[in-house]
């Protein structure tokens, strides 16, 4: 009986979880077992305690130097494999049960902030003025991530028929396969339509596929093709630091938030299934804010002349 293969096609068919999560859950799992040198049968699985799954943690935190982070999601893949099988009577008892997360540093997100975000706009305006589909193109994955908010995923399963016939609204697929639908600014959409009619004109795409973003080859772009061009054009545009797709993404509900978006509306706009992953954004603005305070109060700047 193949215990983990039939896991694994039910997250991925039932839970719908993307290939690249289903990958990850191979893997963990795959790892986990060799290091107790287990075969994934249920006689043997059911030998497994949950002492094992903690001194697999403490060797990957203690010998291989793992972040929490790394170690917890590691840990998310046993879980929820050893709930299901439990629920199937694969195995007697769930053992992940009780089991303690590693406590991971609270990260802000990183952004970047509105007036160099306007600079980076600008930078793209040659590129839509041409006539030349892959400049272009390089600009939509900008303005859409950007504008969007979307995520590295999201960008690269779009496809032609994802953007409504008015150019109004966008309907992406989300993680867990949760679809959401976005507004689009109308100048994206002017983008779009000029994207579109040089991808007929120029008979770019190959054969009936209807990939929205696509390869220099004609097929659906990477997720590494998509980074690398999202890291040409923000550091082209003088943007240091961090420069990924969920930089834009990140810069997007951060600009909602300054400009008084409901935190209820950033949640949908975002796709985020918990609140508690959007209120992240409170805390960046409650840092921004306080900088902001700290520098231009009187109070405060002759409090940091005296300690001079």
């Amino acid at each position: 009986m193949d215990v983990i293969g039939d896991f694994l096609t039910w997250i991925e068919a039932e839970r719908r979880y993307s290939p690249l999560t289903v990958r990850n859950y191979r893997h963990d799992i795959e790892r986990f077992l060799r290091w107790v040198d287990v075969t994934p049968t249920p006689q043997a699985l059911d030998t497994i305690s949950r002492r094992d799954i903690e001194d697999w943690a403490q060797h990957l935190f203690d010998e291989e130097k793992l972040k929490a982070s790394s170690i917890n999601r590691k840990i998310a893949s046993l879980r929820t494999l050893w709930r299901w099988m439990a629920s199937r009577d694969y195995v007697s008892r769930n053992i992940t049960q009780g089991i303690h997360r590693y406590k991971e540093p609270r990260r802000l997100p990183v952004f970047v902030p509105e007036t160099r975000m306007a600079e980076v706009i600008e930078e793209l305006r040659e590129d839509i003025a041409s006539m030349d589909f892959w400049r272009i193109r390089d600009a939509l994955i900008i303005l859409l991530t950007y504008t969007a908010g979307l995520r590295l995923a999201e960008v690269v399963a779009l496809d032609d028929q994802s953007i409504s016939h008015d150019f109004k609204t966008i309907t992406v697929m989300g993680k867990g396969r949760k679809e959401r639908v976005m507004p689009l600014l109308s100048a994206t959409a002017e983008v779009i339509k000029k994207y579109f009619s040089l991808k007929s004109s120029q008979n770019i795409c190959i054969g009936q596929k209807k990939a929205l973003i696509l390869s220099k080859k004609g097929e659906r772009i990477s997720r590494r093709s998509v980074e690398r061009i999202v890291e040409r054009k923000l550091k082209g545009a003088g943007i240091a630091g961090k420069t990924s797709p969920h930089v834009l993404r990140h810069t997007f509900a951060t600009q909602l938030l300054n400009e008084g978006a409901d935190l209820r509306e950033i949640q949908e706009l975002m796709g985020h299934t918990n609140l508690r992953a959007t209120q992240v954004y409170t805390h960046l603005d409650i840092t921004t804010l306080r900088e902001a305070y700290t520098k231009a109060h009187p109070r405060e700047r002759q409090g940091a002349e005296r300690r001079e």
